[in-house]
């Protein structure tokens, strides 16, 4: 299995810039596709960003297109997202998550990433 820690939340103002990171250990990280989740109070959790095994590939959930950056790095086994432009409601938990697979898995639901971090608080101020 593969173990997954985020950094990087905290409070900024609408507008400001935050980078989340998510540090992988555990078995080989190239062998996954990750994700970034966010769940927000009262919420279910929701795909924001996916990359794919080598980098090559990216997925955006729409509400984040043109703001939001998802990049890893593979020999530092590290994944991260950029966040640009932010706004009030992008305030959630962000989670990273980890999935055994050479595919690009679809900006969807939570099922079947199989390996989800703690989180990491993100809190946008209007």
């Amino acid at each position: 299995q593969v173990q997954l820690v985020e950094s990087g939340g905290g409070l900024v103002q609408a507008g400001g810039s935050l980078r989340l990171s998510c540090a992988a250990s555990g078995r080989t990280f190239s062998n996954y596709a990750i994700g970034w989740f966010r769940q927000a109070p009262g919420k279910e959790r929701e795909a924001v960003a996916v990359i794919n095994w080598s980098g090559g590939i990216t997925r955006l959930a729409d509400s984040v297109k043109g703001r939001f950056t998802i990049s890893r790095d593979n020999v530092q086994n590290t994944a991260n997202l950029q966040m640009n432009s932010l706004k009030p409601e992008d305030t959630a938990i962000y989670y990273c998550a980890a999935l055994w697979t050479r595919l690009t898995p679809p900006i969807g639901t939570t099922d079947p990433w199989a390996y989800f971090g703690q989180g990491t608080q993100v809190t946008v101020s209007s």
